[in-house]
């Protein structure tokens, strides 16, 4: 009988495995990362008080209203920090009545094809030195949070978190990625509040589920600090909430629609706290809109709704977006490069008209 030596193994694993592979690198660890962009005491600080502000208007202890606000995605560093420090500045300003979170998103989930992100290709020409983009994004948070500014993104690749996690104060969950088993449990072991979008078709059902399963202890795969697979086991994650950011060709933030969530979310026995997203499907891809669905969202906190916690805003130093051109020359500095964004003058405008007619309506919520 024959027995097949070493080299016969070797070629008979080729032909079963990797087969659409082309190639692996090595990607540094996150213990490697941390040691060269180390958290210091003032992005430590910052970090932790917005963690804390943030579960604290969800525990109803914090009567302001927190507002997710920024680029649809990172890809200009530069422009990043310009927005950065004029968002510090308004966040002191409204701080009595708001709390800003400034939306940092570097990993962006795409239907079919497209740039996927400044982690997965911070050159933006299909270089793909996500060995790069993580070193840069991180780099990036920190300068947030030394700032003083709370950042918030989406959890999308389940070992990003690994490497991020402890520079940002509040997580997302897609649209796309909410009903995903493998987000619902990473979600369970963050260390943030857990914003779920409702499903892209506009259905609550998957982000009630997406909040009851992160709530729970779960096991999984995943990687430690040193890079080793790991399994993963966390104690859940009570600070889930819902994300109204409508869907399938119809918006959800109005009066009726919150007040369907409320019911959903009672009856599933789930807490009322609701974020209205005044983008996507809610302003129907057009973010001169997302002015309109903000102030109708503020009518409904005036009028006493008690379930809105959070909004958020797109936004950029410039209104719009614009492809990514060949000639990175061409690129116009601070437009979007994804969704369109509305302009700074515009965010600061509706933030603080916000602020203004909120005031004195919020602090009534908590009596």
């Amino acid at each position: 009988m024959h027995r097949p030596d070493a080299n016969e193994n070797a070629a008979e694993n080729r032909s079963v495995e990797n087969l659409n592979v082309l190639g692996m690198e090595e990607m540094p660890t996150p213990d490697a990362v941390k040691d060269k962009l180390p958290i210091d005491a003032r992005a430590t600080a910052t970090v932790l008080a917005g963690r804390a502000a943030l579960r604290d208007i969800l525990d109803r202890r914090d009567h302001r209203l927190f507002v997710v606000v920024g680029p649809c995605s990172i890809h200009d560093p530069k422009a990043a920090l310009e927005y950065a420090g004029r968002l510090q500045a308004l966040a002191q300003e409204v701080a009595d009545t708001l709390v800003l979170v400034m939306r940092v998103y570097f990993e962006k989930p795409r239907t079919s094809a497209g740039w996927k992100g400044f982690i997965n290709d911070p050159q933006m020409d299909d270089s793909f030195r996500i060995d790069e983009g993580m070193m840069r994004a991180r780099e990036l948070l920190l300068e947030f949070a030394r700032m003083g500014l709370p950042t918030g993104s989406e959890a999308l690749d389940p070992l990003s978190p690994q490497y991020l996690a402890d520079l940002i104060s509040w997580y997302a969950i897609g649209a796309r990625t909410t009903e995903s088993q493998t987000h619902r449990e990473m979600a369970s072991g963050l260390s943030t509040p857990v914003g779920f979008k409702n499903g892209t078709d506009g259905s609550l059902e998957v982000a009630l589920n997406a909040m009851k399963a992160a709530a729970n202890p779960h096991s999984f795969l995943g990687i430690n600090q040193s890079g080793r697979t790991s399994i993963v086991r966390t104690r859940g994650n009570r600070y889930g909430h819902l994300v109204l950011r409508g869907g399938g060709g119809r918006p959800n933030y109005d009066t009726v629609s919150v007040r369907l969530a409320e019911n959903a979310l009672t009856k599933a026995k789930l807490p009322n706290n609701i974020v209205t997203d005044c983008s996507h499907a809610n302003s129907l891809k057009d973010h001169t809109l997302q002015p309109l669905v903000m102030a109708d969202a503020v009518h409904q906190l005036k009028e006493g709704n008690g379930s809105i916690v959070g909004l958020m805003l797109e936004s950029n130093l410039a209104a719009g977006s614009q492809p990514i051109p060949e000639d990175h020359t061409r690129l116009r500095y601070g437009v979007s490069v994804t969704d369109a964004c509305i302009d700074w003058d515009t965010t600061a405008e509706v933030i603080r008209k916000a602020r203004a007619e909120l005031r004195a309506v919020l602090p009534r919520r908590a009596t």
